[in-house]
């Protein structure tokens, strides 16, 4: 009874945590949730070949929740580009269902070694890159659902609403700032609906899943981690007024650092 009690408090502060950084960076909890619940299941004994699967498919599942604060907030603000959105809607959503297929053919170790290089990528570009200069217009409809499968794939196998994609291409192809973090948060609520889904059929019938799931969803850590996030990612926002993101930023892309080395060294 005190580890299960333990279990929930670890699950309530990974979400407060993932929900506060959400709003105070403008960064997808995923990134931080995967390698948490990572090191949870180790804990807990699951069975190896599945832990990863777990982690990535209960992020996503919680993205799902999380995000619909922050795609509302964006929709009251009328920041969200919906033609854009639609344009890259449906190769989200096939790429996000592709990816928790590919995800599902992956041992754990290859899954866990392609994160690991992808947190890497995104500490790097978090702590040293700059926003990338404008070049372009968007591509047409074709170019758009392509992005999108791209996108979506990338981000159902890590477990990541996609932000850490979307917000790149589309300030690259001259949307403002503002509008590329709305309409990536809208686009963050498909390949999250799509990616949990998949993650739920793929892992259905596994015989080493865990009492308490859903498919690759462990339902305990997703309800812990959504009740805490969707708590604390207003304060988050608050205090994006108030403290220095641009520090904090590099500060978190260390943090990231470390966890990409150690997921890569297993």
């Amino acid at each position: 009874m005190v580890a299960l009690a333990e279990t929930l408090l670890f699950y309530l502060v990974v979400g407060a945590f993932a929900g506060t950084l959400a709003g105070l960076l403008g960064i997808g909890g995923g990134l931080l949730i995967v390698p948490a619940l990572v090191w949870s299941f180790h804990l807990q004994g699951m069975t190896e070949t599945v832990i990863m699967h777990m982690a990535v498919g209960t992020s996503l599942a919680t993205i799902v929740i999380t995000s619909l604060s922050s795609v509302y907030a964006h929709y009251r603000l009328g920041a969200v580009l919906w033609r854009v959105f639609w344009r890259l809607a449906p190769g989200i959503v096939s790429g996000a269902l592709l990816g928790a297929v590919i995800a599902d053919a992956l041992p754990s170790a290859t899954l866990q070694t392609f994160f690991g290089v992808f947190v890497l990528l995104a500490a790097a570009n978090m702590g040293f890159g700059g926003k990338p200069a404008p070049h372009r217009e968007l591509p047409n409809t074709l170019g758009m659902v392509l992005a999108g499968v791209v996108i979506g794939v990338i981000s159902a196998i890590v477990g990541i609403g996609g932000g850490t994609l979307t917000v790149p291409l589309l300030t690259w192809c001259n949307t403002s700032i503002r509008h590329a973090v709305a309409t990536s948060a809208a686009c963050g609520m498909p390949i999250a609906i799509a990616g949990a889904t998949g993650f739920m059929v793929t892992g259905w019938q596994n015989p080493q899943l865990p009492a308490w799931s859903s498919g690759y969803i462990y339902v305990p850590a997703f309800l812990g981690i959504v009740a805490a996030s969707v708590l604390f990612a207003p304060l988050g926002a608050k205090l994006a007024h108030t403290l220095p993101t641009g520090m904090l930023k590099r500060i978190f892309a260390v943090f990231l650092a470390i966890v990409g080395m150690r997921m890569l060294a297993g």
